[in-house]
């Protein structure tokens, strides 16, 4: 059995910021397990540009991005194993994975930093009637497809859902010689980025039906089309609204939900709303030392996000593993697990959905901490307001904030400090 001080779980961007950070921070030891056969993870079938504006200052396609980062990782010679398949994570933080070479082996780690990304969410979550015909595929297995298998999925496409991955694929499908006739989506409003809608469907003449959905497949060997109808705000369709179009391939793009496989298995606390762990302010779960960032944790709209979160739960990792050196225990002074501190809850209502981090800690923060969440609706002309506990200490008013775009408040050391007894972070949105 091989010991590191750091394993990460996932080799896509967010594993690889990760270990890039720790490794900068004073950590030699750390090993990289990938399941694919290649560094970069989703990044990889993602040839488009508008990546790395805030992280390298200029646009990059996704395999660009992601080789600045691999580069990274070569040049410290961080150690990574491809094509091998984590299987369980104890909670003693000892990983158990397999691949062809190696056959089934053990690695013990003083910390674990859990990457894993997220899933497209399937056909069979979302109860659309019909047979089970060939050209049903998610956006991203035609994107991979497509851009780096090198096969059409069909010529005549219909997609359901509006998150990004869909409006891309309408776009690429498009440039590909396809005909995308209509783009669905059960809710009012777009699950992508307002920039994504513009340029992939607008730029395109591609018809976006807000508060529709799939209400029947057509055909048996092959989709031969779909039909839509209009749906009720509880999302039930509405009688007298369906409307058939012929297509040969149906695109699903109806949510990503984080790969939490491994950290159920281990014991790590499932934030319930994200699919997500709950984390602390240093990006750390209910388990000792077990860091997450990236898609795992909650679904990011923009990968320069991943980076930055991820860079900070490699630097948070290494600072784990200096301390527990430093110390007879693994439990480092001034912990939660010790009683150093209060927590302190942050709490969504009226309009937030969820917050990342769920918790923290004034003693373990940095002088800043970025707080991320999404709402739950399309609001215009309103304020984002945080409260400590009872009083309004933050107030950002925003023209308009919308589902498919992460919202962001930043929490200063100083001002937490200056509440010692505060309790509650109340996050909210609220009428101008």
């Amino acid at each position: 059995m091989k010991d590191y001080d750091i394993v990460i779980i996932g080799g896509g961007p967010a594993g690889l910021a990760a270990a890039v950070s720790a490794k900068q921070h004073g950590i030699d030891s750390i090993l990289i397990i990938e399941r694919d056969r290649e560094l970069g993870g989703i990044l990889n079938q993602c040839i488009h540009n508008g990546f790395g504006l805030h992280t390298f200052k200029e646009e990059l396609t996704g395999p660009e991005y992601a080789d600045r980062f691999i580069r990274q990782v070569d040049q410290l010679q961080i150690e990574y194993k491809l094509n091998t398949m984590v299987m369980d994570i104890g909670p003693d933080k000892r990983v158990t994975a397999m691949n062809r070479e190696e056959g089934m082996f053990e690695i013990r780690a003083k910390a674990v930093i859990l990457a894993m990304g997220c899933r497209e969410r399937p056909r069979g979550a979302l109860n659309i009637p019909g047979y089970r015909p060939a050209g049903i595929y998610s956006a991203g297995t035609a994107q991979r497809l497509v851009n780096m298998e090198g096969y059409m999925p069909g010529r005549e496409v219909v997609i359901l859902g509006s998150g990004d991955i869909g409006l891309i694929m309408a776009r690429r499908m498009t440039l590909e010689g396809a005909k995308v006739k209509v783009v669905a989506e059960l809710m009012p409003y777009s699950g992508g980025l307002k920039r994504n809608i513009v340029q992939c469907l607008d730029d395109y003449g591609i018809p976006l039906k807000l508060s529709h959905t799939v209400v029947d497949i057509k055909g048996k060997e092959r989709v031969e089309g779909v039909t839509l109808a209009q749906v009720d705000e509880r999302g039930t369709p509405i009688a007298g609204t369906e409307e058939f179009y012929s297509c040969d391939t149906l695109l699903l793009s109806v949510g990503l939900i984080p790969e939490n496989e491994l950290s159920r298995g281990m014991g790590v606390e499932i934030d319930p709303v994200t699919s997500g762990p709950k984390v602390n302010e240093s990006l750390e779960t209910n388990m000792d030392g077990v860091f997450a960032c990236g898609n795992v944790l909650h679904v990011h709209d923009l990968v320069d996000y991943v980076s930055q979160e991820a860079a900070a739960a490699g630097r948070n990792a290494a600072d784990y593993v200096i301390d527990a050196r430093n110390t007879d225990s693994c439990v480092r002074a001034g912990s939660a697990e010790d009683g150093g501190e209060q927590e302190i809850v942050l709490k969504p209502v009226s309009g937030v959905r969820y917050t990342v981090p769920s918790v923290i800690r004034a003693v373990h923060m940095d002088e800043e901490l970025t707080v991320r969440f999404r709402v739950d609706d399309v609001y215009r002309d309103c304020y984002v307001s945080a409260y400590f506990d009872d009083e309004r200490v933050i107030r950002k008013r925003r023209q308009i904030v919308a589902p498919g775009e992460m919202e962001e408040v930043k929490l200063t050391r100083e001002q937490i400090l200056q509440h010692p007894d505060l309790k509650t972070i109340t996050f909210t949105v609220e009428e101008a």
